[in-house]
């Protein structure tokens, strides 16, 4: 039996970066002799188990034959005769298709290599393999598929434009980009679920440059498929593009819903029912239906009185949940990065804390929310039932507290006071 760590962790290792996920092949063993060590089985469809000890994925040397279109069309083979290359073959890209060399003790304990300090001397010490020719496409930046067997899975089209988004410097081998768009062609992108889809669009919007994932996708013909609501017909480096409003929000490290809301608001301005052909987050869906109707609001705030102010606070139920609140002002901020409304932002802080926004309707509708939030709605409503008012009428009454309140906030301030909305 032999053990090898595999996959995206040899290829991060090799690139210097942090290894957070391991995942180990196993080479001529089987499920028993796994179960007779402590292994624990998991799944039905993929002979995987975990580790006795550091609960890792372990997996038996297995190949792969097309059964049927779409990504579940497989027969799996795992047998001891499988052979790692035969394994490795299976892999989408060369960069994933590399195995280092693991020791097994007796006891079955893995030994696993120290990744983050002993990648530079893989080669050398002879425990690297790489049958595929992936260190070479690290060193050149190339994403190139392992074989033609590329094609019989679409969700491949989508990891790759993922890894794009995270490896930006790298680009698409033209062999490669030229199979995805027949791909496309032969419409196996079309068996792709939407749940499939958004679950590795999520992952690729939190990446360092998400544009890339989009540019991808839009290059092999993909976009139009999985996304056709999208439209990137002005290209990514035109004004008009939300792509570098996506790069944008992954500097000022936003999180998802804010991104989401960004990149599907022109698109839910002109078509309010788009989102229902979407499987999305609550959150990402709420967030963005929110951003479609209260942008041109929330721009014009500063042209607002207390009354109008209080109303948008709650249309956008800002007094309920303030942290979406603030996550669709960061939004807007983006928005309006991409309009020139406003210069580059300081860099996100390092450590805890925010750093302040310089974005006018930030600044004035978050003092806005503290002073509606200020009022003390439980007293109102005390003294109200306490003389026989009703649920609509302490309603009211809570909104005219809050009202004042914001207009107190909106007066000019004392002339010793630096404060101002």
């Amino acid at each position: 039996m032999q053990i090898y760590l595999v996959g995206g962790a040899a290829r991060d290792a090799l690139l210097g970066l942090a290894v957070k996920d391991r995942d180990w092949v196993v080479v001529g063993a089987t499920p028993q002799a796994l179960l007779a060590q402590g292994f624990v089985p998991v799944g039905k469809d993929f002979p995987v188990f975990l580790h006795p000890l550091t609960h890792e994925e372990y997996a038996l040397a297995r190949t792969e034959r097309k059964t049927a279109p779409g990504y579940h069309g497989f027969a799996i083979h795992a047998a001891p005769d499988v052979t790692l290359e035969e394994d490795l073959s299976r892999r989408d890209l060369t960069i994933n298709a590399m195995a280092v060399r693991a020791d097994c003790t007796p006891a079955g304990g893995i030994l696993a290599a120290t990744v983050a300090t002993e990648a530079k001397t893989w080669q050398t010490r002879g425990v690297l393999v790489d049958p595929f020719g992936g260190q070479h496409d690290i060193d050149a930046k190339v994403f190139r598929h392992v074989t033609s067997a590329f094609r019989e899975d679409p969700v491949r089209i989508l990891r790759l434009a993922r890894l794009a988004a995270r490896f930006a410097d790298f680009s698409v081998a033209p062999p490669t980009l030229q199979l995805m768009r027949d791909m496309v062609r032969s419409g196996e992108v079309d068996h792709l679920v939407a749940e499939r889809v958004w679950q590795e669009l999520a992952r690729g919007l939190m990446e360092s440059t998400p544009s890339r994932m989009f540019e991808v996708l839009h290059d092999c013909g993909a976009l139009a498929r999985v996304l056709p609501e999208l439209k990137l017909e002005a290209g990514p480096d035109s004004s008009n593009s939300i792509l570098p409003v996506l790069d944008h929000c992954a500097r000022l490290q936003a999180p998802l819903p804010v991104r989401v809301a960004c990149l599907l608001q022109k698109e839910l301005e002109s078509d309010p029912d788009f989102l229902d052909r979407l499987r999305l987050p609550t959150a990402c869906r709420e967030l963005a239906q929110v951003l479609a109707r209260e942008r041109g609001n929330i721009e014009r705030s500063g042209e607002q009185d207390a009354t109008e102010l209080v109303r948008l606070l709650e249309r956008c139920d800002g007094l309920r949940k303030p942290q979406r609140f603030e996550q669709l002002l960061l939004a807007c901020e983006c928005l309006a990065w991409r309009a020139g409304d406003r210069p580059e932002p300081p860099e996100p802080p390092k450590q805890s804390g925010k750093t302040e926004s310089s974005y006018p309707p930030t600044r004035r509708l978050l003092a806005i929310l503290a002073a509606a939030q200020s009022v003390a709605t439980h007293s109102i409503a005390a003294t109200a039932i306490a003389t026989g008012d009703s649920g609509p009428e302490i309603g009211k009454l809570i909104h005219l507290a809050r009202v004042a309140a914001v207009r107190v906030a909106l007066s000019p301030p004392h002339p010793s006071s630096d404060n101002r909305l």
